[in-house]
């Protein structure tokens, strides 16, 4: 497995550049029916004027207030805060994710509840075919959610994504778990009413307990409306579970005529021309994506600092994610960055853009003197794949592997990038925890304030860009209180980290075996 991932990865950095939909004119999303202009336009500092305008060229728009944005720190806490929106949910759940773990009964009675409380309420869930089917014939994620259908059959829709990447015989002959590996919904979106969390974690009990990742949840109808039109316009292009009559937990998969792309399986190419037209204007600056909105939820005024532009991922042809990083770094602003991903292994465009931003040819040119990076990664002492039964148990040597990799770059292009490793305990004893958390924070000039942010569902590497699903956010701010609010993250994941060097990477201890560097 682990070969076929390295060699994988190899072929899609071999390709020509990604063709990214980079729609020319411009559109604000607001909360207000007035013109976008006669509201504060987001971040009005001059550091930020260039990166706006072309941030506003590459995706949407929404301008919101700073204080509906809050930072959840940990897993306990994004479980928490999760039941807790669902119980009170009275009109929509929206939930997308690679899986929901098979035994997570707890969560689905909490929806059950919800159902049964609030009457008007409707849920939608998506999730990932092959992860989501990957232990049946045994209980999976798929046999947990069917019961749901069973007792709400005309309130709960779960949709279950398929890539058009795996078909005939690659579908018959290729292990499950391995199958994986062609593609997956990577989103992970969890909607309720009004209110919506972005994040990078799955919905499963370590995702709950000791897996570290990253948080926002977005008080606000206007940024929970646009992603739910995401979230509805890919489960039209997925599969329908339904529930069979053998037994509560038993289900099939099929695929609507309703739907507005062919089936998958049957036809790829025809569904990826579809789903893509389908997900464009999603993605574009140039098309009125949503409404604006007379809710009384709370709305954008005059005094707005914050600005957030939602990002999509739909291979082949659709991502406003990688150029909206590129932008981002490559800001004559930009004084330092915190980049951050649980598996290290970046797409070569956002490597070249990590290595340029802290550059000493890229800082005698700027006005901010001195540029500099971070990057937080798992240990492999916290990595998920850490003891792992069979080949997969490279992993975190190969990861090891890439970094080191990775900082003979830095010495080369002469960038101050520095490589720190989280580890929290050790994986697979008590106290141990894994780290699957990503994103960027730039800091602007000599102000070590977190004046922009990343978060979402994507790794940044070769396969999220060719080929899974992903959606995030970048939030640009000069909100005082927000920036303190992300370097409080940032500090608190860097607190569980050191620096390592080239040395300690390459010494016997942690060298990366034969068969990993073939590889």
């Amino acid at each position: 497995m682990i070969v076929r991932r390295i060699r994988l990865c190899n072929r899609l950095q071999l390709r020509p550049p990604l063709r990214t939909f980079i729609p020319r004119p411009q559109c604000r999303l607001n909360s207000t029916s007035a013109p976008s202009t006669t509201l504060h336009s987001g971040p009005t500092t001059p550091e930020w004027a260039g990166v706006v305008s072309q941030l506003d060229q590459i995706a949407p728009r929404i301008d919101i207030n700073a204080d509906q944005i809050e930072v959840l720190e940990g897993p306990k806490e994004f479980y928490e805060t999760l039941k807790q929106k669902i119980r009170n949910a009275k009109t929509r759940i929206y939930l997308s994710t690679l899986y929901i773990g098979k035994a997570e009964h707890e969560l689905v009675s909490t929806i059950q509840d919800a159902l049964t409380r609030a009457p008007e309420l409707k849920v939608s869930i998506l999730t990932d075919a092959l992860r989501g089917t990957r232990e049946d014939p045994e209980p999976s994620c798929a046999s947990l959610l069917a019961t749901l259908l069973v007792d709400f059959p005309d309130r709960v829709d779960i949709r279950m994504y398929h890539t058009p990447n795996l078909t005939g015989l690659r579908k018959r002959f290729i292990p499950k778990r391995i199958n994986e590996g062609w593609g997956l919904q990577h989103i992970k979106l969890y909607g309720i009413d009004d209110e919506v969390i972005l994040s990078g974690a799955n919905l499963s009990s370590d995702y709950f307990t000791n897996r570290q990742d990253r948080y926002h949840l977005f008080s606000s109808k206007q940024v929970t409306d646009y992603f739910s039109r995401i979230h509805h316009a890919v489960c039209s292009v997925s599969f329908l579970l339904q529930p069979s009559t053998s037994s509560p937990t038993a289900h099939t998969l099929i695929w609507p005529s309703s739907n507005p792309a062919p089936n998958p399986l049957s036809n790829p190419k025809a569904y990826i021309k579809a789903a893509t037209s389908l997900l464009h204007p999603l993605s574009s600056p140039s098309a009125s994506t949503l409404s604006p909105s007379s809710s009384t939820s709370q709305t954008p005024t005059k005094s707005s600092t914050t600005t957030l532009y939602p990002l999509l991922t739909h291979p082949p042809n659709l991502n406003t994610e990688l150029p909206a990083l590129q932008t981002l770094l490559s800001s004559p602003s930009l004084h330092s960055y915190t980049f951050t991903a649980g598996y290290f292994n970046p797409h070569p465009l956002i490597t070249s853009s990590l290595l340029a931003a802290a550059s000493s040819s890229s800082s005698s040119s700027s006005s901010t003197g001195p540029k500099k990076g971070t990057i937080l990664t798992a240990s492999p002492f916290a990595n998920g794949f850490y003891n792992s039964p069979g080949i997969s148990s490279l992993l975190p040597a190969a990861y090891t592997h890439l970094s080191l990799r990775f900082l003979r770059a830095t010495r080369t292009a002469r960038a101050d990038i520095t490589l720190r490793e989280w580890r929290r305990g050790t994986v697979g004893e008590p106290d141990g925890w894994t780290y699957h958390a990503k994103g960027l924070w730039t800091h602007v000039k000599n102000n070590q304030r977190v004046m922009a942010t990343v978060i979402g569902s994507s790794n940044y590497t070769s396969r999220s860009y060719g080929l899974d699903l992903e959606v995030g956010a970048l939030v640009i701010t000069d909100d005082e209180v927000l920036m303190g609010k992300w370097a409080g993250e940032e500090r608190g994941l860097r607190a569980w980290t050191r620096e390592v060097g080239e040395g300690e990477l390459m010494g016997a201890e942690r060298r990366a075996g034969w068969r990993v560097r073939v590889a």
